[in-house]
This record gives C-alpha cells, sequence and structure tokens, in this order.
C-alpha cells in the first residue's frame, strides 16, 4: 500500500470515480489513525459527493467537511473556514476529494499557501471506460489542466478503472496498458489499481498495488 501522507488529495476527470476512492481510502486510513478527516472540495457536480456518504462517515468516526451548499440547488464556491484547520492539525490525517476537471480544481488553488508548508500527495484518479479519457493522451491533458488550476503536482496515478458493477476481470486487465502508459508519458508511478473487493483475490496474481475498494449503489444510477 502506498505511503499516507498527513494530506491526500484525489483529483481527476469528471466521472473517474475519485469520489468512491476517496472515501474508501478514508476508510482505510481510519484503521490506522484516529483523527481522519475528509473534505468534499466537489462543488462542480451536484449528483454524487462525499456528502452522500455522510451517515456512514459518522457511524466511522472520520469527521466530514464539505460546502453547506451540497447536495442542494446552489452551487457556489463557498467552503468552510475548517478546512484551513486541517493543515495547521499536526496529528489529523486529511482526504480532499476535489471536483472534475480543471473547473472543479480551482477550489483547491486557494489553499495552495498551506501545501507548501504541509506534506501532501496529490493522486490522478484516471478510467478508461469514461467517455472523455479513453485514450492516453486526452486523460494527459486533462491532467495537466488540473494541475493548472488547483496550483498542484500529481505525485502518482490511481488507475480506476471500471464499468461500476458490471466490471469483470478482463475489465480491469484491459485497462492495465492505458495506465502504464499515462505513467510512461508523465513519469509518474502507478500508485494502486482499484478493484471491486469480490474481483480482488483473482485479481491479485497479476496486478501489482491492488486497492479493493466498496462501490456505492447510487455511483452508477446517476
Amino acid at each position: 500500500m502506498m505511503h499516507s501522507s498527513r494530506v491526500t488529495i484525489f483529483a481527476g476527470h469528471y466521472g473517474s470515480g475519485k469520489t468512491n476512492i476517496a472515501v474508501n481510502f478514508a476508510l482505510w486510513l481510519k484503521k490506522k489513525f484516529n483523527n481522519v478527516v475528509i473534505v468534499d472540495l466537489d462543488i462542480v457536480n451536484p449528483y454524487f459527493r462525499t456528502k452522500d456518504s455522510m451517515a456512514m462517515m459518522k457511524n466511522s468516526g472520520i469527521k466530514l467537511i464539505s460546502s453547506r451548499y451540497a447536495n442542494s440547488n446552489v452551487d457556489v464556491p463557498a467552503m468552510p473556514g475548517e478546512v484551513n484547520a486541517i493543515f495547521d492539525s499536526p496529528e489529523s490525517y486529511a482526504v480532499i476529494d476535489v471536483g472534475g476537471d480543471d473547473r472543479g480544481a480551482y477550489a483547491l488553488g486557494r489553499y495552495y499557501g498551506k501545501f507548501l508548508q504541509n506534506e501532501v500527495t496529490a493522486f490522478l484518479v484516471v478510467n478508461m471506460y469514461r467517455p472523455l479519457s479513453r485514450d492516453p493522451e486526452a486523460t494527459i491533458k486533462i491532467k495537466d489542466e488540473i494541475e493548472a488550476a488547483g496550483r498542484i503536482t500529481f505525485t502518482g496515478i490511481i488507475n480506476n478503472s471500471n464499468l461500476g458493477h458490471a466490471t469483470t476481470a478482463e475489465d480491469i486487465l484491459a485497462s492495465i496498458p492505458y495506465a502504464e502508459e499515462i505513467s510512461k508519458q508523465t513519469q509518474l508511478p502507478i500508485v494502486m489499481t482499484t478493484v471491486q473487493r469480490a474481483l480482488a483475490t483473482e485479481l491479485m496474481p497479476n496486478i501489482n498495488n491492488i486497492f479493493p475498494i466498496d462501490l456505492e449503489e447510487y455511483e452508477w444510477q446517476k
């Protein structure tokens, strides 16, 4: 498993599945650390946000910070002051879920100064099975746009290529060359390949750094 920085950012193209990964990663962190916070910076997508998992986060003892407009029909780039506090609490581990593409990444740029003062890891979430990122070149273009808008530098790639609950082991295996080509062109390591928990055992002999995840039912109903 990857090294855990005190602040971990998940960003990527629209529909890449970064929110689901952020939630699963926060749950994984909670097994190791007492104080875990998840920050929902998705001000672009009003349909599937970390706030949808609020009850699960609360039951797991994970604090959720999100805009008070999340899950409403009001979409403004307003975030609570609590976000700044995560950078000043050395005992806490924070997971940040960033909105899709460069539009969502603008919300991240306001914390640039805080990033420079803290240990921060930023992962690019990629999904070969989404319309806007079917090839490495299109995905790399999105990467560059997010980095510019969010004023961040990605440190690794997460291959989250999947078709929701319809995903097969063959679908995952078919995405490996895609992720490897992105890694080759960007010189960024593939830090994990996410796999539905039911497929993890079957795929472990063939794929390095598998991270089993549970899919939210509503994610693929939108």
